[in-house]
Order: structure tokens, then sequence, then C-alpha cells
């Protein structure tokens, strides 16, 4: 019983450990978008944006080892690994300030709605563009 589930998780690991990790970077994100947003009264779309740059320097440091298991930190790897990362969630982070700016700052919808509702967007995107771009296994 014991080994077959050792197995399934291994199986998944990847998955398993991007919905934790991104879990985890979708909190700080909102730790820092919420506060901008509600209580320093900054707009949606800038909120967005200093939360995206906390949370992908967040979501680096904890996906490479602990979801891609990406363990060499010279940087002949970090160096190329890191601009195909943030390049890559720059085009989901673009998408992702497009959907807040459009329907929170220019229709007045609900902003934690949409801010939900953008970040499962994001999530899906950026796991397979780090597993198919990014950590790729050689």
């Amino acid at each position: 019983m014991i080994a077959k589930l050792r197995a399934l998780i291994e199986k998944y690991w990847d998955i398993l450990s991007y919905l934790f990790f991104g879990g985890l970077t979708t909190v700080v994100n909102y730790l820092v978008y919420f506060p901008c947003y509600y209580w320093l009264e900054i707009s949606a779309t800038v909120s967005n944006v200093i939360a995206w740059i906390v949370a992908v320097a967040f979501a680096y440091v904890t996906n490479k080892p602990f979801v891609f298991r990406s363990h060499d930190w010279r940087w002949r790897t970090v160096g190329p690994e890191l601009t195909k990362f943030v390049g890559c969630r720059i085009g989901s982070g673009l998408l992702e300030t497009a959907i807040i700016f459009l329907t929170v700052d220019m229709l007045s919808w609900n902003g934690i709605v949409w801010k939900i509702i953008t970040s499962i967007l994001v999530v899906l995107l950026n796991y397979v563009a780090s597993k198919l771009l990014v950590f790729r296994q050689k």
C-alpha cells in the first residue's frame, strides 16, 4: 500500500508539488496585491504588477529545486533558466494585468473575483511553460 502511494506521488510529483508551491506563490501574490489595492488604494493594475514581481521571485526560488528538481545553481544554468522563467512569467503577467485592467479598472467588476479567476488561468499557463520551456529534462 505504501509502496503504491509512494509510486503515485513520484509519478505525479511535478503536478503535486507545483500545485502546492503554486498555491504558496498565489498566497504571496495576494498578500502583496490586496494591501496595495485595498489599504494603500493603488490601482488594481499597479497593485497587480507589484504583486507579480514579488510572486515571480518567490516562484523561481521554490519551483527550481522543489518542483522541477533543478539543483544546479551555477550561473551558466541559472542565467538561461531564469531568463526563460521570467520571460514566460512576463507573458502570463501581461495577460493577467490586461484582464485585471479591463475587468476591474475599466469595467469596475469585482477585484477579488477577477483576481481569483486570472490566478487560476495564470497558474495553468505557468505550469505548462515551466514544464515545457524552462526546466525541461535533458
